[in-house]
């Protein structure tokens, strides 16, 4: 079937944590990481995250911040009040600004290549409730043609309802549909199960026997819409 509608996750996709924004915070609490670590770090944080049973006895909020714990002890640094206080301080940012700020720089670009085919391009995200104003600060926004946030509606991956929702409200088939994401047992399990073709977004290739297709990057993502 060919390819009509790219769904795509939002956080590990197209925006990731301002990485500058936490080692700074972490400074101030005295807690010494570069940027640049943490974002080493992350992949094999999100990998140690991504099981079936944490992903089901968890919800996205409650793993959100263990991922930056996790992502801490990659980055080989000891948990401690000290970066418990950092991480209240972003957490407080967060739930204001959304601290997943910072857009990849093939985003636009890959995202005006899969536009100028003429497909449609729909985020569904677990999200906090403030996605759509995150989109809108760092000008993302009017690359969608919908934008979905499971706290707006009531439901999160990898519940197939909330694919089902969002291809209801975004005229798309699921037929027709690939969904991109970065979590295997959220974002894979969760698209096969609404009968959604899932690509996973697999920037460390970590996951060599995983059950689909896999991409790197945004750019490697146009060529496998383009053949599908």
């Amino acid at each position: 079937m060919p390819i009509q509608t790219v769904f795509l996750d939002a956080g590990g996709v197209l925006v990731w944590p301002n990485w500058v924004r936490i080692s700074e915070t972490l400074g101030r609490h005295g807690v010494g990481v570069s940027a640049a670590a943490l974002a080493a770090a992350e992949p094999r944080a999100k990998k140690r995250l991504d099981t079936d049973d944490v992903i089901h006895a968890t919800n996205d909020q409650q793993r959100g911040w263990t991922y930056f714990n996790l992502v801490l002890g990659e980055a080989g640094i000891a948990l401690c009040d000290a970066t418990a206080s950092a991480l209240e301080e972003l957490q407080a940012y967060h739930q204001r600004d959304n601290l997943w700020e910072s857009a990849s720089d093939e985003a636009r670009p890959a995202l005006a290549s899969l536009r100028a085919r003429g497909l449609r391009l729909v985020v569904v995200s677990n999200a906090n409730g403030r996605l759509h104003h995150l989109f809108d600060r760092i000008g993302l926004l009017d690359a969608f043609d919908f934008v979905f946030d499971s706290h707006r509606e009531g439901v999160e991956k990898p519940d197939p309802r909330y694919f089902e929702i969002a291809l209801q409200r975004s005229g798309a088939t699921a037929a027709h549909t690939i969904h991109v994401g970065d979590l295997y047992h959220v974002d894979v399990v969760g698209a096969r199960a609404a009968g959604i073709t899932p690509v996973l977004f697999d920037v460390a290739d970590l996951y060599p026997d995983a059950d689909c297709h896999r991409v790197r990057s945004l750019h490697e993502l146009v060529p496998v819409v383009t053949r599908a």
